[in-house]
């Protein structure tokens, strides 16, 4: 098959939707869109690097924007191929895995690149692999590391799920792990040993007592979250475990750093025999909408009745940007609530807006 990449980006969308492309899996999707913007598009130097589609002009214009995607999905769940249906309001919705995270934003950002003819900035697209996974996975990532001069511009935008709003930098992740020991024991005679499972308590009760902190940074608020996303432990029904874990996820606002996050995490469980182990951590970025080519693309959103400007909750690879003096913003069809969900599913009218306020921007004509 090949991709149409002037056709309209809602059918763009729907075949992305169709090709399967879960996380360490995005090869066939990665050829062709490779294939589609050597194709269709001129003026664009393309590169492919393991599984990342690089393509940028070079027409001597005095700025540079990033349109940023990730190929990749979570795993299916019987949401492939994809269907239209209409939702109780009305709209006309696309159902299937990836349709809001992010193929409708990859498929807005390939749209353009083949039928926008005179932009006023030089683009730079990056299609890449692994975004939901491991931040070590990460196909932007290995970019940062291995061609960084790509990801150099004015402004970055990722297409991130922001329902047509700008959503403004991000907050960080960290992973920890608390691990606690005992001593293993036949269940009927319990009291010889010293269940590990049970020595998870005082963490789950921190964790349930925990109050989340609020904070405003150039207008966008955030707020933070210490949640467990895992708990293990037990070999047997009859034995009293002698080692059990939890994993504890901290979402930070972006006024802290990662280093001030896992000393904060620390404070919390402070004082309970555990071991502490960092299994993966990822900075926030901050808003950074005072550049000017970021108030530009907010004055052409609000130009055509887009959404506002909020804070993103979820990290996203803004902040590889953001850490190197970029400014970044999330901007893309999709309510980031129906991310990874079983009926994960788009308005149509969103890709054609975000197409449209997108186009705008890069055109420079505001009417």
């Amino acid at each position: 098959m090949t991709l149409d990449l002037r056709a309209d980006p809602i059918a763009l969308t729907k075949a992305l939707v169709d090709i399967p492309s879960v996380s360490r899996d995005e090869a066939v999707i990665t050829d062709l869109v490779e294939q589609a913007l050597r194709e269709q598009t001129t003026g664009f130097e393309v590169r492919r690097h393991g599984n990342v589609v690089l393509a940028r002009t070079n027409r001597g214009l005095p700025t540079r924007v990033v349109l940023a995607g990730h190929l990749d999905t979570v795993p299916i769940a019987d949401n492939v191929p994809s269907h239209f249906a209409v939702n109780d309001a009305g709209e006309r919705v696309l159902f299937g895995c990836g349709s809001v995270d992010m193929k409708s934003g990859d498929a807005v950002f390939l749209h353009l690149a083949a039928t926008v003819a005179e932009p006023v900035h030089e683009l730079t697209l990056i299609f890449y692999d692994c975004e939901e996974i491991a931040s070590e996975f990460n196909g932007l990532g290995h970019i940062e590391r291995d061609l960084p001069d790509w990801l150099a511009g004015d402004l970055a935008v990722l297409g991130e799920p922001s329902g047509g709003w700008i959503e403004a930098g991000c907050q960080g992740t960290l992973r920890v792990r608390l691990s606690t020991a005992g001593v293993r024991a036949h269940s009927a005679r319990a009291w010889l040993g010293d269940n590990a499972i049970h020595r998870l308590a005082p963490i789950l009760q921190r964790l349930a007592e925990y109050r989340a902190r609020e904070v405003d940074i150039d207008g966008c608020g955030y707020r933070e979250g210490l949640s467990a996303v895992r708990v293990a432990g037990g070999v047997a029904g009859n034995v009293v475990p002698d080692a059990a874990e939890v994993d504890v996820n901290f979402r930070f606002a972006p006024d802290r750093t990662v280093e001030q996050a896992i000393a904060h995490v620390r404070e919390v469980f402070a004082g309970l025999d555990v071991t502490f182990e960092v299994t993966d951590s990822a900075p926030g970025a901050l808003p950074g909408l005072t550049a000017p080519a970021a108030a530009d693309l907010i004055a052409s959103v609000h130009k055509h009745g887009g959404g506002g400007v909020r804070a993103k909750y979820g990290w996203t690879d803004v902040a590889r940007f953001a850490a190197r003096g970029i400014p970044a913003v999330n901007f893309g069809p999709g309510d980031p609530n129906l991310a990874h969900k079983r009926d994960e599913h788009v308005p149509v009218d969103q890709i054609t807006a975000v197409t449209a306020m997108l186009r705008s921007y890069l055109t420079g004509v505001r009417a």
